[in-house]
């Protein structure tokens, strides 16, 4: 009997231990990828993208804003935001303060759910099933347009269901984007085209990496496509990895630099055509402010440098 109370009071303190390694140090152990992608014509000088993306910020996370603000000193190019921003009504301020630095440099946003809606208690289990995906009921909505307001006051391009075109340090950049595609507010309808034979790269752009978006992206000649959404499993299974997605991406693509082409669905990117686009998914910064934990997951930005193609 004294052998099962000890086994189970292990098991029990192990597991505190556990949990306060996901809860107090590890989701505020922020670290910046780094990734070389060879999109760009012969002859250009490298450009260094900004990738962030699922702050779920409160104003009192002082560290992760002083964190982001710190970003500035990597000297990017171009900043493209992935949704999922806010986590509570009075946190646009703190974010824009956050950015401060960034909003001057030229950029490009979506929207992701948490950017329209408060989040709200969940199972966790719901993530191992269909039901997932647009679950939103009667949560509070959000101040959007403060949001989008401040981002596009200080120059970012707002990709929500929308094509524009950007010329930085002498490259013409052609971004796609479209709207949440988790709450099924994407219209590809309104971006769909091939890309344009002068842009020098084409970004597609997301929030959630659904398929039917990435396919539609590939298909159109996206050079790279950049998503957020995933948290990169964000309770992880150290030396296995993600267990989900929460959408219909496999695992294998659930953070980091991969190929996507139409119809892709889990076969593995060394076996991508050589057409294929690149996929980058950030695993993002923060955390549900209802599941504020991280585990085997630590929560990043990611600095994307591109070279031209023959460097692959």
């Amino acid at each position: 009997m004294r052998a099962v109370t000890k086994t189970v009071l292990g098991l029990g303190f192990a597991g505190a231990g556990v949990l306060g390694w996901a809860s107090l140090v590890e989701r505020n152990a922020f670290v910046l990828r780094r990734f070389e992608v060879p999109v760009l014509p012969e002859g250009a000088a490298p450009l260094r993208v900004l990738h962030l993306s699922d702050l779920h910020l409160l104003p009192r996370q002082r560290a992760k804003r002083a964190w982001v603000h710190s970003l500035a000193s990597v000297d990017p190019d171009l900043v493209i935001t992935t949704g999922d921003n806010i986590a509570s009504h009075d946190a646009v301020p703190s974010l824009l303060d956050a950015y401060d630095l960034l909003l001057g440099i030229p950029g490009a946003f979506v929207l992701g759910s948490n950017d329209y809606f408060a989040p709200r208690l969940k199972n966790p289990f719901r993530y191992f099933t269909r039901h997932h995906a647009r679950d939103v009921g009667d949560t509070a909505r959000l101040p959007t347009a403060a949001l989008v307001h401040g981002f596009t006051a200080g120059g970012w391009r707002d990709l929500t269901n929308r094509r524009e075109s950007l010329t930085v340090r002498g490259l013409r950049i052609d971004l796609v984007g479209v709207d949440d595609p988790h709450l099924h507010y994407d219209r590809l309808d309104l971006v769909r085209g091939p890309a344009a034979p002068d842009a020098d790269v084409t970004l597609g752009v997301t929030h959630a990496p659904y398929q039917r978006v990435l396919d539609a992206y590939a298909a159109d000649g996206a050079d790279l496509i950049i998503a957020g959404h995933t948290h990169g499993g964000q309770v992880c299974v150290p030396g296995y990895g993600a267990l989900v997605t929460n959408c219909d991406l496999d695992t294998s693509r659930v953070k980091g630099l991969s190929r996507w082409w139409p119809g892709a669905g889990s076969t593995p990117s060394s076996q991508a055509p050589e057409s294929a686009a690149w996929l980058e998914v950030s695993a993002g910064l923060g955390t549900a402010p209802t599941a504020p934990v991280r585990l085997a997951c630590r929560p990043e930005a990611t600095l994307l440098t591109l070279v031209p193609r023959s460097q692959a």
